[in-house]
């Protein structure tokens, strides 16, 4: 921290401000309404109101405060305050409301669980600059964050464009040909309604052999491991087996491999192509690999069932748990239908959707790198480790397309 800032404890920061006692319970929340109603939840508006008792429209921008969440947000528009631990906080007027919502989002605060946690908010020690210097630190993260949000909506635009792209492939192909009903809903008249079981070679369980984080013989993929038709190895755990035993869980280049337990339906049954990396692995015990024929795309069949129809399909034949969770078996799996075209119209409708998921990696992966600078920028300015004009940003939001 530089030697000209202070630094003072949040209460000493606050200034005392007069408020409406109404506070909504989340039963009277409305789906539409004149006014919005933020709380302590995650969403930044958690529903909606007509009630002009509880509305607050003066002393804004103010600062709301999750006592049980730790949920931070700054809040510059009218608004009523909704349900319990719900904490309004006004700064003192030499304070920038911005900069001190920031200064607060930078402290680490401990959780407490779901207990009330403004007492140690008030006791955190926040710095303190010149105006001038709060007001242009604030500016930076701001304009960051709005870089952040185009992001946002960019990859939820390229995430719907995939959705609706997977339904209308399996509903009509590629070939422009007549439609017809069959009981998972429309398709092209030239492809067949088939079962898994006409499609692979074999079915199998992962291994239930103990893995640790600890490098060993073999990698294991496991549930966190399988994204709908890709795997993704950044968190690997590992086995030592007898090299007899490991050969019955080894993936070959075009395994499928389906979730088969979860406590999230939409997760249940989604399965990943397996393409060499990481070599030597194995699969777990909460997994089914399947070994499909010649002929078939293993690609076109993982993104059907990552698809609404595909996903719909299996939530339908899950079987509930008592632990909460849902599970499927190699006899649910083998009986599953799916829409089946020649091989050349599979590999096209791969090929499709692997644009799209590579566009939609982009986007992630810029969110990603955003997100990581902002993190870096909110503690380096607030620690005094970089001055705002040490940075290079352009003015306004970054250009959409460009915002890494």
């Amino acid at each position: 921290m530089t030697d000209d800032w202070k630094t003072e404890t949040v209460e000493a920061c606050l200034q005392p401000i007069s408020l409406p006692r109404v506070k909504l319970p989340t039963s009277a929340y409305k789906r539409s309404g004149k006014h919005p109603i933020i709380d302590q939840s995650q969403a930044d508006i958690a529903g909606w109101t007509d009630d002009e008792d509880g509305v607050i429209d003066e002393q804004l921008p103010v600062i709301v405060f999750g006592d049980h969440s730790r949920t931070l947000k700054y809040v510059d528009m009218p608004f009523v305050r909704g349900a319990d631990g719900t904490q309004i906080l006004k700064p003192r007027l030499d304070i920038d409301p911005l900069f001190f919502f920031y200064a607060l989002r930078s402290l680490n605060l401990e959780s407490r669980g779901y207990n009330r946690h403004f007492t140690l908010l008030k006791e955190q020690l926040v710095p303190i600059p010149e105006q001038s210097e709060q007001v242009r630190i604030a500016q930076a993260l701001k304009q960051l964050e709005d870089g952040i949000r185009l992001q946002e909506r960019q990859a939820a635009a390229v995430e719907e464009l995939k959705g609706v792209t997977l339904h209308e492939l399996f509903a009509r192909g590629v070939r422009g040909e007549p439609q017809k009903e069959t009981e998972i809903g429309p398709m092209p008249e030239s492809w067949d309604l088939v079962e898994f079981s006409q499609l692979r070679e074999s079915l199998r369980y992962g291994t239930s052999n103990r893995c640790t984080v600890t490098p060993a013989a073999y990698p294991v993929l496991r549930i966190p491991n399988i994204m709908s038709a890709r795997i993704d190895a950044s968190d690997l755990k590992y086995c030592d087996l007898p090299e007899e035993e490991a050969a019955r869980y080894k993936l070959q280049d075009g395994d499928l491999i389906f979730i088969r337990t979860n406590g999230v339906i939409e997760r249940l049954g989604l399965c990943a192509v397996f393409r060499g990396e990481p070599a030597k692995a194995l699969f777990a015990s909460y997994l089914i690999r399947a070994r499909l024929k010649e002929g078939i795309n293993s690609d076109y069949v993982a993104y059907f069932f990552g698809s609404p129809v595909g996903i719909q399909l299996i939530a339908s034949r899950a079987t509930p748990a008592a632990d909460g969770k849902f599970n499927l078996n190699t006899g649910i799996i083998d009986s599953l239908l799916l829409p089946l075209p020649t091989l050349d119209e599979q590999e096209e409708i791969a090929a499709l959707l692997k644009m799209i998921d590579h566009k939609l990696e982009l986007q992630r992966t810029k969110l990603a790198r955003l997100k990581e600078l902002f993190e870096r920028m909110l503690h380096d300015l607030m620690t005094g480790g970089i001055a705002v004009d040490d940075l290079v940003v352009p003015p306004g939001p970054l250009p959409e397309g460009n915002a890494a």
